[in-house]
């Protein structure tokens, strides 16, 4: 399958790379500074561009069947960026008549984790949050098919493939998920098409 990644220097996208290219896919990377990304194959492609730039992202869509964005916000201020990129990410896969979308926000974009601790990522990551929300929002309107991955807190762990998923909120008593394994369920959820239309929380 071929697949392009954008977010592809960032630990989960990193993740999503190595294994695809293990399993044999043909992946193309859309990344600021190609050498944060050690990995080398000849099923690679690199191709430097800003997911800010419309045109970059449009051209970098040209004869890919599916995408993965791992995209991160850069702190905890106030911003739209991930907005404005998944909006140029959409309408790149109109342009291209590409229907399918695995996008990784986080765990609270539907303020769906109780208690205390719901309340207090909500409060430290609001603006993360909202700018998550309104890409996703952008995503659900749009007339692709998209899997959302919710991951609770992000560690190292190694792949275990062995994770819970809750699709209406956090896998109960849930706190982190390895970046490995958010990896193995939006490569799963594309390669497979499971999850169609869905947003997973994700946690051990």
């Amino acid at each position: 399958m071929k697949l392009i990644v954008f977010g592809a220097t960032g630990g989960t996208g990193k993740e999503v790379v190595k294994q695809a290219l293990a399993d044999g896919h043909e992946v193309t990377v859309f990344v600021r500074n190609p050498s944060k990304l050690e990995e080398d194959s000849p099923q690679l492609t690199f191709v430097k561009g800003d997911a800010l730039n419309a045109t970059e992202v449009r051209e970098a869509l040209t004869g890919q069947e599916a995408v993965i964005s791992c995209l991160g916000s850069d702190g905890l201020k106030k911003t739209n960026v991930l907005t404005n990129m998944t909006t140029n990410i959409l309408k790149g896969m109109e342009i291209h008549r590409i229907t399918r979308i695995a996008y990784v926000a986080s765990a609270g974009i539907h303020k769906e984790i109780p208690g205390l601790q719901g309340k207090i990522i909500q409060f430290i990551l609001r603006n993360v949050l909202m700018d998550h929300r309104n890409a996703v929002g952008q995503i659900m309107k749009s007339s692709v098919h998209y899997t959302i991955a919710r991951p609770m807190q992000l560690t190292t762990q190694p792949l275990s493939k062995s994770y819970r998923q809750d699709a209406e909120s956090i896998p109960s008593k849930g706190r982190k998920i390895g970046r490995a394994d958010v990896a193995h369920f939006l490569l799963q959820s594309i390669v497979q098409e499971k999850h169609m239309d869905e947003s997973i929380g994700l946690a051990y």
